[in-house]
Formats: C-alpha cells, structure tokens, sequence
C-alpha cells in the first residue's frame, strides 16, 4: 500500500508542475476616460455615459459603491448604466467590471457626484404678497410612444399667479426618451398674470419600454417675478405608451441619454515646438474622435470658436462663421482658422493641424482656446460641438555668454583667468540662479557663482582661474540654472573654447668657446612696462639679451642641464 500512494503523490505533483509551467491567458486591459454628466440629483433615476476603450470583452457592468448598475453596451467604447432614484449624495468611484478572470476592473476615481435636490426656500417678503404661479394645463402626444420612435409632446402652461413670471424656461428630461433638437430646454419668456403659452417637444423613444403602459417625463419651470426673486416647479408628467416597438421586434438596444447621435471630442493634442514663447510660429495637432453613434458629415473645424448654421435646423445662408473669435494671444498663419475635416464614422478617429503664431506681445500664462467642430448628423441637422484646451506661454531669458576681454594663449599646468560675462540681451529682465562653468581637460577655481536678476542689457561677470592639463583647442562648459514663469527648474547651458599651449622649459646652453655657459633670460611683465615707459621718453627700451654669460672655472665639469631659474649648474672639482 505505501509504495503505490508515494506513486500517485508522485504523478500528483507532476500534473501540478506542468499546470504551473503553462502561460497563462492574459487578457487585453480596459480603461475610463470619463463619465458624461459627471454630476446628477438623485431625486429622479438617471442615466450616464462611460467612455473609454476595450468594454466589449466579457460582460462589462458598470458598478457604484459595490453595487451593479443597469448597465447597456453600446459599442467598444461606450457603456450606459442607469442610476436609481434615491442614490445617496457623495461622491463615488465609477468601475468597470468584465467579468473575465484575470483583467482587473477599470476605476474612474471621484468620477460621479449625485447632488441631493436643492431645497426652495420660502418667500421672504411679508404676507399678504403677490407671486407668479406656473402650472400645467394640458399635455397631448402627437405621434406613436413606443420603442425607436419619435413623438412630440405638447404642453399648455397657465400662470394662476397674481404677478408676471419672467424669464421662463422648461426643461424635460426621462430615462426612456431622447430629448431631439433642442436637448430638451425651452425658453418661453415672459407670461403674463391669468395668461398661458404652449409648445411642443420632439421625444425619441430609447429605452425598451415593451409592455410599459406609461412612460414617465420630468418637467422643471423655473422663472423670476419683478424683484428678481427666483421660483422653480417640478412636474411628473405621465404619457401614454404605445406599447411595443417601431421595428416589429420584441427588443431593441437602447441609445443612451444625454449623448448626441454624433458628437466629436479632442481625445488629445499637442504642439510641434515646446516650450511656447512671444513670437513664434507652431503647429497645433488636435486628435478627433467621433464617440457618438451615428456618422458625422461635413465637419469643419473653427479654431478660436464659431458655428456653421442653427443648431437643429437647416445651415443658414452665408456658410460657417468663424471671425468671432479670441486672436488676441493666438493668431492663424498660412491658412485660416476654418478647415474642413471631412466625414468621421461612430468610433472614428483623425488629426487636424492648424498652423499658429504667438503673439509678440503676450505675457507668460496658461491660455484658454475655443475649439468649434460643425457638421451634419444622420438626419442632416446641423450640430456645434464646442470644447476649450489650454496653452502654455513661456517667456525664457535670453543670455548671451561670452569673453569680456580675450583670454589670450594658456599654458598647461600654468594657472590663467578665465574672464567671461553674461548678458541678458532678451526683451525682459529675467531672475537666474546659480551658474558654473566646467571643463574635463583642467583643474578650475572660482568658476561658481549666485547670478540673481539681470535687467535688459545689464550683464554678470565671473572670473575663474583654469590651470589646463592638455594642450590644443579646449571647450568649456558654462551650465546657467534657473526656474520658469511655471515654477519649473531650467538650464542653459553655453560652450566656450580657450587655446592651450604646451608649456616649453628652456635648457642653458654650454657656451662654445669654453667661456661659460649661456642662460636663458626671461623677461617680466614689469620689465616690459619699463621698456614701454623708456621708449616713450626717447631713451633705450631695448630688450634684453637673450643670453646672459656666466664663466666657468678652470676644472668645472657640467654635469646636465639646469632648467631657466634653477640657479646655474653643478659643479665638482
């Protein structure tokens, strides 16, 4: 009995070893880019957007606080999840979940806050008062309530007040209808006391509502009386369904809520010369996605905003306008700042370029600039989508480093000063910080120094002494620090050369009649100014010998060479 059960713990441990040495499936990873409305009231259920890339392995569904959303997969980069009524007010991390073993779930950290209503507070002025008082009359449907259909619905509003309500403004949202046009806000104006107005809504039927005999509509009215004071009235209005859906199937996907048929987005952007500064010219690369679903048609791109028609309706006469906006900072080159892009498909992406000018006037900052995208959805309405992205402007010093006065031939293993300036020859006074100058062919002394603020024109001179190793042509490096208008630590850095000759040592000469030997006679700069001042005065400014002749006594024996300074030469008897 033992030798068999050490033989099938034997096979046992066998199968788990080559188990563990098989790779393991590893799956592609799926991420949140954002969260389209970001911020929701929790009086009503409402239905949001997650955008991102790689939803459609698994079963993806969304999760908040832990728990699991109604969740719709509209297409790889796009997921609806409808959150409750009730959601208690915070702030909460929207997860992804594929359900696939091995691929983490994606986090959008504090991506959605969910807002508890905002109380009215009660009127202050003192009873008895006057006030408008919106209510709803009426409400007919024009048109077929059930799924993939569109419908108008039609309001009549009285005011029951004893005052006219001005500014008034409907807005009507649901979790199974699409808001068509006009995203579902109506200015009405202004209604008079004991008056009414009416108007009508287009709905698109998106949610499956087979078998519903009711569809919900939420109405909010809010208004201001002739004070100022604010009022707003929340309406539950309930419509009739159809039942059933317009295609003759029992089921549809739903299209999420608050996302356009088509709808373009800067996924990503960039600048082909960093950092920007006053004055110069850059081309602007904007990445453009369409994360709708639906083909967009016609875009045109109008950098610094505009539009291309009424939203809504049919592009009005006189094509797109793109002359109203903010050149002030940045300003188009070679082309205008209106350019057709084409067609874009759901899901499809492209880059626009757009060539720039700074402004040699703008100050350093972070710059705001409106990007506008017009074009046509599949039903040929004209849609402006509108984004805002930020550029950065530096103004870096400019300095020029240089020898004040030539440094003249160098020596090796002869110490010499090294005179260089720095001169702020840029159009604004900069603050520099620490400066040092470097060299890997010699010893340097002194070569650090605290620059502090240079004014326009004004200059800073440091003066090291550079005691070379080698001889010929050697660079110098002078490395200048200093921190940006972005708080952001900076260098420039500047290369010098200085010439570098071999230092040559002179041996004395054995003078060739036997009189002495010969030493070389080296002359002083003091000695120089001597003959200077001499020749000016007319009298002998001559230069020295060469040479000067010491005898040698009789049975002196020169042994070697003592080199220039050393005092003479050795000597026996």
């Amino acid at each position: 009995m033992k030798p068999r059960t050490f033989r099938s713990l034997s096979v046992s441990l066998l199968i788990a070893l080559l188990l563990s040495l098989m790779p393991a499936t590893v799956y592609a990873s799926h991420n949140i880019t954002s969260v389209v409305p970001n911020t929701i009231v929790n009086d009503v259920a409402n239905i949001i957007t997650i955008n991102g890339v790689g939803f459609s392995l698994g079963a993806p569904v969304v999760l908040l606080n832990g728990a699991a959303l109604s969740t719709t997969v509209v297409n790889d980069s796009v997921l609806t999840a409808t959150v409750p009524a009730g959601t208690a007010a915070s702030v909460y991390d929207v997860i992804v979940s594929n359900g696939v073993l091995g691929d983490a779930d994606a986090v959008c950290g504090g991506c959605l806050t969910v807002l508890a209503p905002t109380p009215i507070p009660p009127p202050t002025a003192p009873l008895p008062f006057v006030r408008p008082q919106m209510v709803v009359s009426a409400t007919t449907t024009k048109g077929s309530v059930q799924t993939n259909s569109e419908f108008k619905l039609h309001l009549n509003l009285d005011n029951a007040g004893s005052a006219a309500a001005y500014s008034v403004q409907a807005v009507l949202s649901s979790t199974d209808l699409v808001p068509l046009k006009n995203g579902g806000v109506t200015v009405l104006g202004t209604v008079g006391s004991g008056s009414n107005v009416g108007f009508a809504q287009p709905f698109l039927v998106s949610g499956q509502i087979y078998g519903q005999k009711i569809v919900v509509v939420d109405l909010t009215l809010t208004y201001y009386d002739s004070s100022g004071a604010s009022y707003s009235d929340k309406f539950t209005l309930s419509i009739t369904a159809s039942g059933g859906v317009s295609s003759g199937v029992a089921a549809a996907t739903s299209t999420p809520t608050g996302v356009k048929s088509s709808q373009l987005v800067i996924t990503g952007y960039s600048t082909d010369i960093d950092p920007l500064q006053p004055g110069e010219q850059f081309a602007l690369k904007l990445n453009v996605q369409n994360v709708g679903n639906a083909k967009a048609q016609r875009i045109t791109m109008i950098v610094g905003g505009g539009s291309g028609g009424t939203s809504g309706g049919t592009p009005q006469p006189g094509g797109v306008s793109g002359g109203g906006g903010d050149f002030a900072n940045f300003a188009p080159v070679g082309a205008s700042n209106v350019q057709s892009l084409g067609d874009l498909g759901a899901g499809g992406a492209i880059e626009a370029i757009q060539s720039l000018i700074v402004n040699v006037s703008t100050n350093p900052g972070a710059y705001p600039m409106k990007i506008s995208f017009s074009y046509l959805n599949d039903k040929n309405e004209v849609v402006n989508d509108e984004q805002v992205i930020t550029l950065l402007v530096h103004s870096l010093p400019n300095l020029d480093v240089s020898f004040y006065q030539p440094p003249g031939v160098l020596f090796t293993g002869q110490p010499g000063p090294l005179p260089i300036q720095i001169v702020n020859v840029g159009r604004r006074s900069a603050v520099i910080g620490n400066v040092k100058i470097e060299s890997d062919s010699g010893f340097l002394e002194g070569n650090t120094g605290l620059v502090g603020s240079l004014d326009v024109g004004a200059f800073f001179t440091i003066d090291a002494l550079f005691t070379p190793e080698q001889a010929g042509t050697i660079p110098l490096t002078v490395t200048i620090e200093y921190v940006d208008d972005f708080n952001k630590p900076r260098t420039i850095v500047k290369t010098l050369e200085v010439e570098v000759e071999e230092m040559v040592i002179e041996e004395p000469t054995v003078d060739p009649n036997g009189g002495g030997f010969e030493e070389p006679v080296t002359e002083t700069f003091w000695q120089k100014v001597k003959r200077f001042i001499l020749g000016l005065l007319g009298l002998d400014s001559s230069p020295p010998s060469d040479t000067e002749s010491f005898p040698l006594e009789e049975g002196v024996v020169i042994e070697e060479a003592v080199p220039a300074g050393g005092g003479g030469g050795k000597g026996g008897p």
